[in-house]
Parts: C-alpha cells; sequence; structure tokens
C-alpha cells in the first residue's frame, strides 16, 4: 500500500505553516483550490458538543437552509445538538491551525435490522473555508467507516438546489433522484476489506496527531504573545493585560 506514504508526505508538506507566527490583522484574500492529498479529519466524541453547537449556529440562514433542509434557529440547532448521539453515530471534523471548526459532517447509523442496512450523511462547511474539497473529504471518510460498520448503502438528503452536495454524491458514484424541491442519493457500499480497515485507522492516527501539534502550536504562539505583552507593558510602564 502506497497510500500511507503519500498521505504522511502531504502532512508534513500541510504542516510547514504550523510553526509560523499567527499575525492578527488583514491578511489578503485567500486563494482558494482544491486539495491534493491528505486532509486531516477527527472523529468528535461528545465532548465536542458545544464547539458543534457553535459551529453550527455561525451558519448564516442560508447555510443552516441546506444543510438542514430548513432554516434551522438557534433553538431547533440547539435540540438537534443535544440529541446526537455519539455512541451511535460518527461526527467528524476538520480545524485549521487556530482550531476553529472549519468543516463538520454527521454519519447518522440507520436501524440495525433494515436491508440494506443505510447511513445518512449531512455536511457544513463555514464560508471561508469553501473551494477546498473538504466536503468531498468528509463524505469519502464517512464511505469508509460507514462500510466498515457493516453499512450496505449512504444516503444523502438535500434539497435540489444544493448543487455542492448533489456534485459530491455524483462524483463518488452515487444515484441521485430528484422529486421537486427535494433530492437523494445513494451510494452502494462494498463490503469491509483489510484495506479499509487499515485505512480507516491510518486516517483517525493521522486525525488525532494533526490536531495534537496544531493545538501545541496554538499554546504556544498564545504563549509568545502574552510574553511579548509583557516586554511590552514593562517598557512602556503599563499593566498587562493578561490572558
Amino acid at each position: 500500500m502506497n497510500a500511507p506514504k503519500t498521505w504522511l508526505t502531504a502532512s508534513l508538506l500541510a504542516g510547514r505553516r504550523w510553526l509560523q507566527p499567527q499575525t492578527p490583522g488583514p491578511v489578503a484574500a485567500p486563494v482558494r483550490h482544491h486539495v491534493a492529498g491528505l486532509v486531516p479529519i477527527r472523529v468528535l466524541g461528545a465532548s465536542y458538543r458545544e464547539r458543534i453547537r457553535a459551529h453550527l449556529q455561525g451558519l448564516v440562514t442560508a447555510d443552516r437552509y441546506l444543510r438542514f433542509g430548513y432554516a434551522a434557529s438557534d433553538a431547533q440547532i440547539d435540540a438537534y445538538v443535544d440529541k446526537l448521539d455519539f455512541d451511535r453515530d460518527e461526527i467528524f471534523g476538520i480545524y485549521n491551525r487556530r482550531l476553529e471548526l472549519i468543516a463538520l459532517a454527521h454519519l447518522a447509523y440507520g436501524d440495525a435490522g433494515a436491508q440494506p442496512r443505510s447511513a445518512e450523511f449531512g455536511v457544513s462547511v463555514v464560508p471561508k473555508a469553501r473551494g477546498r474539497g473538504y466536503g468531498a473529504r468528509l463524505f469519502a471518510r464517512a464511505a469508509v467507516h460507514a462500510r466498515n460498520a457493516g453499512i450496505g448503502q449512504l444516503v444523502i438528503q438535500a434539497l435540489s438546489e444544493n448543487s455542492a452536495m448533489l456534485r459530491i454524491a455524483r462524483k463518488a458514484g452515487a444515484t441521485v433522484h430528484r422529486d421537486g424541491p427535494e433530492a437523494e442519493a445513494y451510494l452502494a457500499l462494498p463490503p469491509a476489506t483489510i484495506d479499509s480497515r487499515v485505512l480507516q485507522w491510518w486516517e483517525a492516527h493521522i486525525g488525532e496527531t494533526d490536531y495534537r501539534l496544531k493545538r501545541d502550536s496554538k499554546r504556544f504562539w498564545d504563549w509568545v504573545g502574552g510574553a511579548q505583552e509583557v516586554r511590552r507593558a514593562v517598557r512602556t510602564g503599563r499593566r498587562p493585560t493578561g490572558r
């Protein structure tokens, strides 16, 4: 298998920016590009419920409409997040180097007695992180987890106008059915193999390593920023604000 070597190389290249200072203030508009190679994705547990809530409630009305099929209010998002079953379902997240949750996916497993057993996929990406292929990578990650869990079919329920989500499904080989304003996509999944199980383990390992590196980098630069503030305060004779 050449995948681990390719992903490790991509991870090292992507990590070159982790230890660069996070300078505040205006910056140039980001160049949108499609990610080729590794996108570290982390499995989120119940301890991340509040970060999930903040991510979803940070979506504007139009984005909530596409994600949930209706313009979900904060109260409705609260109810959705409170009911998330982290023991049954899978929640995946992508973080930037400031530890902001910029992309989120929910893989909801269906009834264990149904044949074929299915799982439903939903995803949201913050505006500043779009155009980088994160939705497609989260879909691919969810598909691997689903097939390894014995799921035979991945389902996407979306609005017909949600062209980005339907494009992801079609590119993955899903069959899309439209019914007026609503659409459903179905992707048949093959049985689990040794390769798919190794792939799941490897991606989980990369996701955890990436998160820890970003966390430690942020702590370091927060400390540097605090030390610089104290130094400036001493020079000017004022009191540091503290962190």
